[in-house]
C-alpha cells in the first residue's frame, strides 16, 4: 500500500494527510474547494514547523512530508490510482453516502475505502457500494499527528483481510489501532458523548457552573481537560450530531441531547470554531474565560 487519498482538507483530513505523508506515503488530498486545500496545507506546514521547534523532526523531514502531498479538487483525478481512500468529510450521512457511491465508481476494484466517521454506521456506508467487504472505519482522534488511538470499525461485511491490512497500516503510522464492532457511537463516542451530555445537563440544571464542572473532572478524575471545554474543542454541532445518531440508533432516552446543547447549536455557539461555546475564545483559544451567558 503506497498511494493514499484523503477526502476533505478540514481539521481531521489535513491531520490524516499529514500523518500518512510524514510516514513516507504518497497522499492525494482532495477537497471541492481550493481555498480549503490551501488552508489545509497551511495547517500542515504550521504543525510541521511546531515539530521542528520541538526538535521532533528536522527541515529535511518537513520538506519530504510536504513533497509527499498533492492536492486535487476533482474527486476522480484524486482517487483513480490509489490503494486506500480515507474519507474525512463533514459528519453528515447523506454527504458520506454520496461520496462513497462516487468513490466506488472512481476507484480501482481492489481499493480499500475507509471512513473517519465518529458515529455513522460502517455497514450502512458499505451498503451503497459494490465492495462492502472493502469498507471499514478508521476513526482517528484529534489532533491526528499527536493522538495515538485509531478506532478500527468493522462493518457487517468487512472482510478479515481488509481489517488485518488496516490494523497493520495503522501500526506503521505509529498509531495504536483498536478493533471494535459497528454499533452507534462505536466505543469512543458511546462512552464520551453521554458524559459530555450529562455535564451539559448538570450545568443546565444549575448544579454547578462551567469552570466548577470542568475543575471537578480535571482534578477529581484526572481528565486532561474538562468535558465542557472538550465539547467546545470537538464542536457542539458535532457533539449534537453524534448524540442524535446514537439516540436514533438505540431509541434510548439516555442518549437524547440536552435542550441547552440543542439551543446553543441553533444559536451558532459551536465552541472554539465559532469563537464561543461554554467559554469565550475571542481573546484566546484557551478555555480561560467563561462565556458571558454562563457567568
Amino acid at each position: 500500500m503506497e498511494q493514499i487519498a484523503v477526502i476533505g482538507a478540514g481539521t481531521m483530513g489535513n491531520g490524516i494527510a499529514h500523518v500518512f505523508a510524514q510516514n513516507g506515503y504518497k497522499v492525494n488530498l482532495v477537497d471541492v474547494a481550493q481555498a480549503s486545500l490551501d488552508k489545509g496545507m497551511a495547517t500542515i506546514t504550521k504543525n510541521l514547523d511546531r515539530m521542528i521547534a520541538k526538535e521532533a523532526i528536522d527541515e529535511a523531514k518537513k520538506e519530504a512530508t510536504l513533497g509527499n502531498i498533492s492536492t486535487y479538487t476533482n474527486l476522480k483525478d484524486g482517487v483513480s490510482d490509489t490503494d486506500l481512500v480515507v474519507e474525512a468529510a463533514t459528519e453528515n450521512l447523506d454527504i458520506k453516502l454520496k461520496i462513497f457511491k462516487d468513490l466506488d465508481e472512481a476507484c480501482k476494484a481492489e481499493t480499500i475505502l475507509a471512513t473517519n466517521t465518529s458515529s455513522i454506521s460502517i455497514t450502512q456506508i458499505g451498503a451503497v457500494t459494490n465492495r462492502p467487504e472493502k469498507v471499514i472505519g478508521m476513526h482517528f482522534m484529534n489532533p491526528v499527528p499527536i493522538m495515538k488511538l485509531v478506532e478500527i470499525i468493522r462493518g457487517y461485511s468487512t472482510s478479515d483481510k481488509v481489517t488485518e491490512t488496516i490494523m497493520g497500516l495503522s501500526k506503521k503510522l505509529g498509531k495504536t489501532p483498536t478493533e471494535v464492532n459497528d454499533y452507534p457511537g462505536f466505543v469512543a463516542n458511546r462512552i464520551l458523548m453521554p458524559m459530555i451530555n450529562e455535564s451539559i445537563e448538570t450545568l443546565y440544571n444549575g448544579v454547578a457552573g462551567v469552570q466548577e464542572i470542568d475543575t471537578v473532572m480535571k482534578l477529581g478524575m484526572a481528565h486532561p481537560m474538562g468535558p465542557l471545554q472538550l465539547a467546545d474543542f470537538i464542536g457542539l454541532d458535532v457533539c449534537l450530531s453524534i448524540l442524535n445518531v446514537m439516540y436514533d440508533g438505540f431509541k434510548n432516552p439516555k442518549y437524547a441531547p440536552c435542550p441547552l446543547l440543542v439551543n446553543m447549536v441553533m444559536a451558532g455557539k459551536l465552541g472554539v470554531k465559532s469563537g464561543e461555546g461554554f467559554y469565550d475564545y475571542s481573546e484566546s483559544r484557551k478555555a480561560e474565560n467563561v462565556s458571558e451567558q454562563f457567568k
